[in-house]
């Protein structure tokens, strides 16, 4: 009996010929998909030029569990599933014709056959094909969940029913991706990931820093377009770190700006090894050559002594700003205990920061502060005071800040990327859906080009309601009165 034949008669039986052996476990299998059972491949044998010469498909029920033959009985136990069930056809090969035929065949089960609603839960019928595959890495590098991910193939396809395999073996099938993505290793497979990117645009800027073993410690990247966005908009940059966004727990540096629409733009980004001075010193010196020795006229961060460090000896030509939202959650932290219900601490502190343009009336309301509170003995306010020329607006009215006092964009974009990423990303995993939010905030930009260009511009005019003793409470947004 030929192939020919087999359409017409879905039941398997002695004597049919296939001409392969993928030919005859598609039949088979398409049958146990009808009745209601899953197939397994058993055995083979091959000649001596590797050619199959039988093979013998089983029902996946065949044998029985063996019994556990350890000394400590395991506290959980899977559920038997083996039935000892002798259903199988047995194909040979014949050299006369080179075709496959049904030389043994059994058809009876000694077991409950599934239903049609489940029989695509069967091990035998699932399958992720090509196409399912590309969608659901798609998904995954959009940021999707498995669950998200399967729910959505799953809706494409009309119901659970037609998908054709369970969120199990899509789990499978990524963690096998996974695993072929790190062939040559993590660190090998970074190195490929920025080899692809450097071809893809041989602007792309990469530098990796190795510690005595040879091993990688710091990390440096920045595209095309980040090189572009620091030459126009890089005269004022915030830096800032952030942890839980890799597996590995290093914490990632990115140096951001704004645009001339007062959007986020990312000039470039560091995965470090520790926040040490020599980490930072790497890093900073390694963003200067990605952008040609430019210096920014000024650069934010927070109140962390090995950043200053590392800024003054890199890059001691540029303004080091601190931000002013560290300092006023440093400010709760340290002088929490001298704030009171009405208490004019908050708000002559936040004048000192934010109101004073001039240096006279900044130093007589410090000194109030100091003596009303007593506080000429508190260690972390003579520190700020010494360094006030880097918070202070009275000491800042020379410099270029663009309107930023904090770090509030990293903070921002920090938030933005905890979004896409998770712990258990690897680093090429960690990379691909870091790409996802800078090409998020590049078309956030576009958007802002769109509307600019759709919509006529309005002024808008305030009136400042408040004579200029008043100001306002950074802590609390209650107006209060300064002392002149």
């Amino acid at each position: 009996m030929d192939c020919s034949k087999l359409a017409e008669n879905g039941t398997p039986e002695l004597g049919m010929e296939f001409n392969s052996k993928e030919d005859a476990y598609k039949f088979y299998n398409k049958y146990a998909f009808k009745m209601g059972f899953s197939v397994r491949k058993d055995y083979l044998n091959k000649d001596k030029d590797g050619v199959t010469t039988s093979r013998r498909y089983s029902c996946c029920k065949e044998s029985v569990k063996r019994k556990y033959e350890g000394d400590v009985m395991p506290k959980r136990t899977r559920a038997p599933t083996k039935t000892g069930c002798g259903a199988k056809m047995v194909i040979v090969l014949f050299k006369g014709t080179m075709k496959y035929r049904v030389h043994d065949l059994v058809l009876e089960h000694n077991h409950e056959l599934h239903i049609a609603q489940c029989a695509h839960m069967m091990p035998s019928q699932r399958k992720v094909s090509v196409a399912q595959g590309f969608q659901a890495e798609i998904s995954e590098d959009a940021g999707l969940s498995l669950k998200q991910s399967h729910e959505l193939i799953g809706t494409e396809a009309g119901g659970m029913g037609n998908v054709g395999y369970t969120r199990d073996d899509l789990k499978r099938y990524l963690r096998t991706r996974w695993e072929r993505s790190l062939k040559y290793g993590e660190a090998g497979s970074m190195l490929n990931y920025f080899q692809e990117q450097t071809l893809e645009n041989p602007s792309f800027f990469h530098a990796v820093q190795l510690d005595c073993e040879e091993q990688i410690t710091n990390i440096f990247w920045a595209d095309a377009g980040m090189l572009i966005d620091y030459n126009f908009f890089g005269d004022v940059v915030t830096f800032d770190t952030t942890y839980k966004t890799n597996k590995e727990y290093r914490p990632l540096g990115v140096f951001v700006g704004f645009n001339q629409y007062r959007q986020i733009v990312i000039f470039g980004a560091a995965l470090m090894y520790d926040e040490t001075i020599d980490s930072f010193k790497w890093v900073f010196g390694t963003f200067l050559e990605a952008m040609c020795g430019k210096h920014p006229s000024t650069i934010l961060t927070d109140q962390d002594h090995a950043m200053a460090a590392a800024l003054s000896i890199v890059m001691p030509e540029t303004f080091h700003g601190l931000c002013t939202f560290h300092i006023r959650r440093n400010f709760m932290k340290h002088l929490g205990n001298h704030y009171k219900e009405n208490s004019d601490l908050p708000y002559m502190f936040g004048a000192c920061m934010y109101e004073f343009e001039e240096v006279e009336q900044f130093n007589r309301v410090w000194e109030a502060i100091v003596k009303k509170h007593n506080l000429e003995t508190n260690e972390w306010l003579s520190g700020l005071y010494k360094i006030r020329d880097k918070w202070a607006r009275c000491m800042m009215k020379e410099r270029w800040t663009a309107g930023m006092r904090s770090t509030q964009l990293s903070e921002s974009l920090n938030a933005a990327i905890k979004n896409h990423l998770k712990l258990d990303h690897d680093l090429v995993q960690f990379f691909r859906h870091f790409n996802q939010v800078v090409d998020e905030k590049r078309h956030n930009e576009l958007i802002a080009e769109y509307e600019m260009r759709q919509k006529l511009p309005m002024v808008g005019l305030r009136q400042n309601t408040y004579a200029c003793a008043c100001i306002r409470d950074v802590f609390t947004n209650r107006i209060c009165c300064i002392p002149k």
